[in-house]
């Protein structure tokens, strides 16, 4: 059935947070590190204030990353499979920081490991966001070859969710990569067309092409500016927008 409780101040009222496994490193070089994590938990918790539902997908990099792997030698099921635990851990981690932050979470994983969290339930994860609870999505999709920005897409559609933000080191979709190269110029909106043609690395192309196909629109934006997460639920323009040629969006239905 329709949403009954949307928020008329919010632009987006369910969004899917796309975290990366890197992002959960801050300035190292490997691992977790608490106090971003604590970041991120704070930034979630003020964005939540507005009444927002959040579900979010966490990828594994800062431990493991099954691609990587795989081209050294591993073979590429057990790599991507490594990488789905790597996933759980990191889940665990922002799920402790987030209620240490009075935040109700649940981790719902692909891969049922019922000692440590729940296991993906479509109607199960929606009636945790409607009940206020955060619900984090963790082992991508369950299945090898599929990367965790394909589990974000998916996950998205099946939630109903009004957005996609993928949450970033940098400000933005950029024409190349601002850090190498000075002149590199920022866009504010892009269509999905665009970034298949140009080849703007945000997300997969399997990603992208879910999104475009359901006309899921994504937000990429800097993580580590002060309240970006409500700044953009809110309506303002940060980041880069993705979307559509003509910029229409499906309307959303929540089951």
């Amino acid at each position: 059935m329709e949403n009954k409780h949307r928020i008329k101040s919010l632009v987006y009222n369910r969004i899917l947070l796309k975290i990366s496994g890197e992002a959960m490193m801050g300035d190292k070089s490997y691992g977790i590190d608490p106090s971003t994590v604590d970041f991120m938990a704070k930034e979630i918790k003020e964005a939540i204030s507005t009444g927002v539902q959040i579900a979010i997908v966490i990828g594994g990099g800062n431990i493991f990353r099954g691609v990587e792997a795989s081209v050294k030698g591993m073979e590429r099921a057990s790599a991507d499979y490594m990488g789905m635990l790597a996933t759980v851990i990191n889940a665990l981690a922002l799920q402790n920081s987030l209620e240490k932050n009075d935040i109700p979470t649940r981790v719902q994983s692909a891969i049922e490991m019922k000692e440590l969290t729940e296991p993906y339930i479509r109607r199960k994860a929606i009636r945790h966001l409607e009940k206020g609870r955060t619900v984090i999505f963790a082992a991508g999709t369950g299945n090898p070859y599929f990367t965790t920005d394909t589990a974000a897409a998916l996950r998205a559609m099946e939630i109903g969710a009004d957005v996609i933000l993928k949450a970033t080191k940098v400000d933005g979709i950029y024409s190349s990569d601002p850090v190498k190269d000075p002149t590199a110029k920022k866009y504010n909106t892009v269509t999905y067309i665009d970034v298949l043609k140009r080849g703007l690395s945000i997300m997969d192309s399997t990603a992208v092409s879910l999104c475009m196909d359901n006309n899921l629109p994504i937000v990429v934006f800097n993580l580590r500016g002060n309240g970006n997460i409500k700044r953009i639920i809110k309506g303002k323009k940060i980041g880069t927008l993705v979307r559509g040629n003509n910029g229409a969006r499906v309307k959303k239905k929540y089951h």
